[in-house]
């Protein structure tokens, strides 16, 4: 309930209207009794004159809605009510939210921020509104774990339900650079869902989508459209995050801006492209020695050029991804991305499968729709001859995060299960996929000669194993033994054996 002293100085006019809590008794001659009305009376004679106060439940019911700031009195002992009374008071001085211009725009967070606002109800059934709501609430719990984006509450984006938007508008007064909307639509029992992904800075649609399915299991619905939402704007809100970063004067660049360049780098794939990541992530370090995904880019990174044969890896770089990715460990305790990078680097450059599979448990308990926690996870069970348990993790990525820069690697790693399982031929043609996507990916180009030798196809073996030694010409059967120490020693006879009928020299 609301009180307000009468005895009020001249000034800000404030207008409440008093709602009647349930159970309140209205008599005939418009009288009104009951433990709402006896709050509301007893709170004014703790009010200051011209001063307002409320119970903890009208405080939590307008706080978000009213430009005002509010001071907690605690709980206070109130005349002819029982239990005591938690107040707030409303805060009319130069310090109070009231002061600032009404409508003014929030600053934006420093990372990117997002609201998820109500999705429209185009069914025709006002009885679908549950599930409508439902939609946008499990979209929000999907995407709010990621600790690298501000996701609004739901709570404060459903302000906007049932009202016309306007998506800048809402962007200034919720202090976000990215609005997802969308919208549900119904036919018999089908429905089709659909959303949009907006950079209001711009206007300019980042990814769209939509999902159709069933009402037979809404729940089951729900959850799948969250995670496949969640794991498709994931990648579009870091490229256009990267866009932001790379037009920022280098003069003006922070931690982040620095990670994000180092991101852009190791996309490109290339020997340069790797070498220039970890020149700026070692900058962002400098700047922030404590920043996790840095931290975790430099060891992945060193990973990907040992597997190309991109530079021969000193004994101090391998030492410094591996101190980096155990430093990223320590530090980083809800970022599942940050988490399941430092495990890959340890699985691959120091071979701790038990510390990186405990990792991307954490990672994954964290956030389910992590798309390349389950990618390495994956990587890792075909690597340790768990193939079934791989091909299971690598489909979940691959459904997850359709849109991944690193999409490639998802078809490798279940060509690398196939080929722990003997099933050669499926290996041929999961390598052939990744390497349609990334030509000189050698890891796809090595499997390929495995698998063609094992199928007895040498001459095929031979050619695409000079097409290896044209990008890492220093491979050796001794050398690879040396790189892959990681792997199950089932995995590792298949495919020195493999490597051996090509030719490759000892």
């Amino acid at each position: 309930m609301i009180a307000r002293n009468a005895a009020a100085p001249a000034g800000r006019r404030i207008e409440f209207r008093m709602g009647i809590n349930v159970g309140d008794i209205i008599t005939e001659d418009g009288d009104i009794f009951g433990d709402g009305v006896n709050i509301a009376a007893r709170l004014e004679a703790l009010a200051e004159p011209g001063g307002i106060c409320l119970s903890a439940a009208a405080h939590e019911q307008v706080r978000d809605r009213l430009d005002l700031a509010f001071e907690d009195l605690g709980e206070q002992q109130v005349k002819n009510i029982t239990r005591p009374v938690r107040t707030y008071r409303v805060a009319l001085g130069a310090s109070s939210r009231a002061a600032l211009p009404v409508g003014a725009p929030l600053p934006l967070p420093d990372k990117p921020s997002l609201a998820v606002l109500p999705f429209q109800n185009l069914t025709g059934d006002a009885e679908q509104e549950y599930f409508v709501d439902g939609m946008v609430e499990e979209i929000t719990t999907a995407i709010a774990p990621l600790p690298w984006l501000f996701v609004i509450a739901r709570n404060s984006a459903f302000t906007y339900k049932g009202k016309p938007v306007d998506v800048k508008q809402v962007a200034q007064e919720l202090g976000v650079r990215y609005v997802l909307e969308g919208s549900v639509r119904k036919a018999g029992n089908r429905v089709r869902i659909t959303g949009q992904l907006i950079d209001t800075t711009t206007g300019a649609h980042i990814w769209a989508d939509r999902f159709d399915g069933s009402l037979d299991d809404i729940f089951e619905l729900q959850d799948q459209v969250a995670s496949n939402v969640a794991g498709a704007i994931e990648p579009k809100l870091r490229r256009s995050e990267i866009e932001r970063a790379n037009r920022k004067p280098t003069s003006n660049l922070t931690a982040y801006d620095l990670y994000l360049r180092a991101l852009a780098q190791s996309y490109r794939f290339t020997e340069e492209g790797f070498a220039e990541a970890v020149v700026l992530a070692r900058r962002a370090l400098v700047i922030d020695p404590s920043y996790a995904p840095a931290a975790a880019l430099v060891g992945f990174c060193r990973g990907l050029q040992r597997i190309q044969g991109w530079g021969a890896l000193s004994d101090d770089d391998t030492g410094e991804a591996c101190r980096l990715a155990r430093q990223a460990l320590e530090a980083e305790r809800d970022d599942a991305e940050t988490i399941c990078l430092a495990a890959w680097t340890l699985f691959r450059l120091a071979g701790e499968a038990a510390m990186a599979a405990a990792a991307l448990d954490r990672a994954l308990a964290l956030n389910p729709n992590a798309a390349k926690a389950w990618m390495v996870r994956g990587g890792i069970h075909a690597l340790s001859n768990q193939h079934e348990a791989a091909i299971e993790a690598l489909e979940r990525a691959r459904r997850l995060s359709p849109f991944d820069p690193y999409t490639f690697f998802y078809a490798v790693n279940i060509a690398v299960a196939h080929l722990a399982a003997r099933r050669f031929e499926q290996a041929i043609e999961w390598a052939a996929r990744a390497l349609h996507d990334r030509p000189r990916l050698v890891i796809a180009m090595r499997l390929k000669v495995v698998a063609l030798a094992h199928l007895g196809r040498l001459d095929e073996a031979r050619a695409e194993l000079d097409r290896v030694l044209a990008i890492d010409p220093k491979l050796t059967i001794a050398g690879f033994c040396e790189y892959a120490h990681h792997m199950a020693p089932e995995v590792l006879e298949l495919y020195i054996a493999g490597l051996r009928l090509a030719g490759l020299p000892e």
